[in-house]
Parts: structure tokens; sequence; C-alpha cells
């Protein structure tokens, strides 16, 4: 059985008549997966077929909507808003000249801790 015939049979269960895009699916479940958490891919694209359900989109409106959730999570590693780090080019300051060998790090804090 191929993914065509599981779409139609699984179909006939629910009783839904709808035109499918697997790709379209498919690449919002990966962004969401990819982006978000692996999680996010089943719950990404029920919401997606649940609000299209309730507006009853069309495939043009399927695809708006789908295109807005692939930007969320295309987008998700950084808050709304947030330039796309490869945009920045904040020059990395130079401590070379610093010394660090009297730093204390909190892992080390935790060892001197536990050594009194």
């Amino acid at each position: 059985m191929n993914l065509h015939d599981w779409i139609d049979e699984l179909s006939d269960v629910l009783d839904v008549d709808t035109e499918l895009d697997e790709a379209l699916v498919l690449d919002l479940a990966r962004a969401a997966a990819h982006n978000v958490a692996r999680p996010a891919a089943p719950i990404t694209t029920y919401l997606l077929g649940f609000a299209a359900g309730s507006q009853g989109a069309d495939p043009e409106a399927v695809e708006a909507l789908a295109a807005k959730a692939q930007a969320l999570a295309d987008g998700w590693d950084r808050p709304a808003n947030a330039p796309d780090p490869d945009d920045i080019n904040d020059p990395v300051p130079d401590d070379s000249v610093v010394d660090h060998s009297g730093d204390v790090f909190e892992d080390e804090q935790g060892e001197d801790d536990d050594e009194e």
C-alpha cells in the first residue's frame, strides 16, 4: 500500500471528501519537526486541517494557511520580529589581552563547595 492508497482509505474511514496536497502537508510537518520539535509536526498539521475545515477553506486558502504556519515554524528559533542572525554583522570584541586565569565558573564553584 502506498501513501495515496492510505489517504484514500483514511478519507473513507473518516468520511471526508477533500483534495489533499500531500507535499504541502509534508513540507509543513518537516518544518515544524525540524525548527520547533518533532512532536510539533503532527500537531501542526492537525491544526492546519482544523483551521481549514472550520473556515471552509478552498485549496488556495489552505495554501495560505500553510504558508503562515510554515513562516512561524521557520522563524521559531528566535522571537517574533527578531532579526535573522545571519543578517547581523556585530563585531566580535578582542579580549585576547584580558587575563581570565582567575575567573571562576559555575561548575568550579560547585566543586569548591563540595571540597569544604
